[in-house]
């Protein structure tokens, strides 16, 4: 039992390294015993700290200026109306009168022209679930795999996509592409709170679970709809939930890893006996299956995964589910990875770049920025898309990237120059350099300091496989993983 008295009964006392400390407990407590079940951490999801803590959160998300079905945003909530409002939503769950409401349902297009569904929960139920998260989520990252990266403290896809390089360099040539049809709408919601129940055992937090998991959908037509699965995306507790239900998959390929692939004799032994060793990479619902072996063994674990899958009713995509080479490529996370000989040499490497999809994303981004009204200033049409820029860059330069941002120097360029020639219509093109780019800017349109934003420049540096290196938001406990530090 964690004790969980605050200095005073009030949310304002609230301190997020008391949030750390208790967390920095449950983890340690969940490592130390596999087969623990925690009980009374319904009273941690009323603390005054972990609410205070679950609304900075809340605020801080990039998409808390989105309102639920009652309208009311976070903004709305202010500084001052911050005590009560948490005071009201404590008071309620201490006497179990809480109760989530249907998440609004918000249509999002997707580059293939389908459609996917968010799901906007109102700003109590935010708070609540961000608590929730703080709660349960010291406890199961004790048990997910080193495989999992998505949606985890710590760990980025960066960290994916260095595995799958790292293997790639070292014999596994054969690609399993796994795509599970409609992941966070068909996950069965008994499997998932049975996998739940393994590691708490309050009832109370199991009904605030299962609550949200019913809570229903308002649909854009104004119908309300019942989830009778699934976890919908946008709320804060869903990817937890869904790496919770996923885990069944981790599992299962990190438990022939461990049984059959644990040291490097035990998988040199398999692979002259003619088996393959074969290793599971997962960010959220995305993940690839890389196999030393041959094109059969990596069609035979279509068969494992599904198997995997089943057990929380997810299947595969029979449509989008693929084996592919190195040689051949492919793409995941926004990337292309591909083997290829190296320029000026007979030498064949691991490349990793851009994937045309994503390139052809930031351009429309950058596209739609500069389509606009002409009536804005040109400094702020250049803060939006350097904001662009440093993000998409940031994320691709730990890759063969160079080539990629060139271009996008280039593009960004041309399209803030038509957009001026737009505004100024006519306008002179040396009258345009005069005003708009001095030049000591190298020609970059420039407006009261701000200049547009050179992806040329940004450095390509390799991004380092860090294995089992991978630190664990809670310092003071080292957890043990899986190796995976060779292949």
């Amino acid at each position: 039992m964690v004790n969980t008295a605050a200095p005073s009964g009030q949310p304002q006392c609230a301190d997020g390294q008391r949030v750390l400390e208790i967390q920095r407990k449950l983890h340690r407590w969940a490592i130390e015993d596999p087969a623990r079940r925690f009980d009374d951490l319904y009273n941690l999801v009323c603390d005054p700290a972990f609410l205070k803590e679950g609304l900075r959160r809340v605020r801080a998300n990039r998409g808390s200026r989105a309102a639920g079905i009652d309208g009311v945003r976070v903004a709305d909530i202010g500084v001052r109306g911050e005590e009560q409002f948490l005071a009201e939503l404590r008071d309620d769950l201490k006497a179990r009168r809480f109760e989530p409401l249907p998440v609004r349902e918000r249509m999002i297009p997707k580059p293939s022209g389908k459609r996917r569904r968010l799901g906007i929960p109102t700003v109590r139920d935010r708070v609540v679930q961000a608590a929730l998260k703080l709660v349960l989520e010291p406890i199961f990252e004790a048990d997910f795999k080193p495989c999992s990266y998505g949606f985890r403290p710590g760990r980025r896809a960066q960290d994916a996509i260095a595995e799958i390089h790292h293997l790639g360099s070292h014999g596994y040539q054969w690609v399993l592409e796994g795509d599970i049809e409609a992941c966070f709408d068909n996950i069965e919601h008994t499997p998932l709170m049975d996998r739940v129940r393994r590691r708490v055992v309050d009832k109370r937090v199991l009904a605030l679970v299962k609550a949200f998991l019913k809570a229903g959908i308002l649909s854009e037509e104004g119908t309300l709809d019942e989830t009778a699965t699934g976890t919908p995306q946008g709320g804060i507790l869903s990817p937890l939930l869904a790496n919770i239900a996923l885990s069944a998959l981790d599992e299962h390929f990190a438990g022939h890893w461990e049984t059959r692939f644990a040291t490097s004799t035990d998988r040199i032994r398999e692979r002259r006996h003619g088996n393959a060793t074969y290793r599971l990479i997962r960010y959220a619902d995305d993940f690839v299956v890389l196999v030393c072996g041959t094109e059969a063994h990596a069609r035979a674990l279509m068969r494992d995964v599904a198997a995997a899958l089943a057990p929380v009713g997810l299947r595969l995509s029979e449509a989008k589910t693929r084996v592919v080479h190195m040689d051949e490529g492919f793409e995941f996370l926004g990337w292309r990875i591909q083997r290829h000989r190296q320029w000026g040499s007979q030498k064949r490497h691991i490349y990793t770049y851009p994937a045309k999809k994503a390139l052809a994303a930031v351009k429309a981004k950058a596209r739609a920025l500069t389509r606009g009204s002409t009536n804005r200033p040109l400094k702020s049409v250049l803060y939006a898309i350097n904001r662009l820029l440093r993000g998409w860059t940031a994320y691709f330069r730990h890759g063969a990237s160079k080539g990629t941002f060139g271009y996008l120097e280039y593009y960004s360029w041309q399209r803030v120059v038509i957009w001026l020639r737009r505004k100024h219509k006519p306008i002179s093109w040396r009258e345009l350099r005069r005003r708009y780019m001095p030049n000591t800017s190298r020609w970059r349109p420039t407006e009261d300091g701000v200049q547009l934003f050179d992806p040329a420049a940004v450095p390509i540096v390799r991004y380092r496989y860090r294995g089992k290196a991978i630190p664990t938001p809670w310092p003071e406990v080292t957890s043990p993983t899986t190796d995976h530090a060779t292949a």
